[in-house]
């Protein structure tokens, strides 16, 4: 009798076991498919010293790059050019001071990023801020490299071309000044 009564127990454990994964898989789904399909957690309450997506206000950006030999983990990646004396109509930097370099490439990798705040910290014109934003999630991790220069790619060549022509006639005139 225990031995069918053994039998009976083990045939109805499974059966419940056997409801409950069909229970989960023709069931309603629970899970959002996210980034496809976003329900915000937080309902904007974010801290305001939380540390999220960076922002960088290159009208501020001097090109020194403090930021990028702070970095722990090397995700920011800065080339500059340095603004040749013939070079005309150089905006003024927003704290009023004459722009030295022109910034071409100001990337930041936040696939590297670990939302440290160094970059922050040893900025000396605060031109890089942590922001309340928070949401950027991409399928291809490339999307995750953000370029912050405000020059695009044809005015970045003019102002290389602008001061190797500077260097050149420079050089020059020493030349003819020997």
């Amino acid at each position: 009798m225990e031995y069918f009564k053994n039998i009976i127990e083990g045939l109805s454990t499974t059966a419940k076991g056997m409801k409950i994964t069909l229970n989960h898989l023709f069931g309603k789904k629970v899970t959002n498919q996210y980034p496809d399909e976003y329900h915000p957690i937080l309902s904007g309450d974010i801290p305001p010293n939380s540390r999220n997506r960076i922002f960088v206000d290159m009208s501020g950006c001097d090109g020194c790059e403090q930021c990028n030999k702070a970095c722990p983990v090397n995700c920011i990646e800065i080339e500059t050019v340095k603004v040749a004396p013939t070079d005309e109509n150089v905006p003024l930097m927003n704290d009023g001071k004459k722009r030295k370099f022109w910034v071409i490439k100001h990337e930041i990798d936040f696939a590297k990023c670990c939302f440290c705040s160094l970059c922050t910290e040893v900025c000396p014109t605060n031109a890089i801020q942590m922001t309340v934003e928070f949401e950027y999630s991409e399928y291809d991790r490339e999307k995750l490299k953000y370029n912050f220069s405000d020059l695009t790619p044809e005015q970045a060549a003019e102002k290389k071309r602008i001061w190797e022509e500077y260097q050149e006639a420079k050089k020059r005139e020493q030349e003819v000044k020997k």
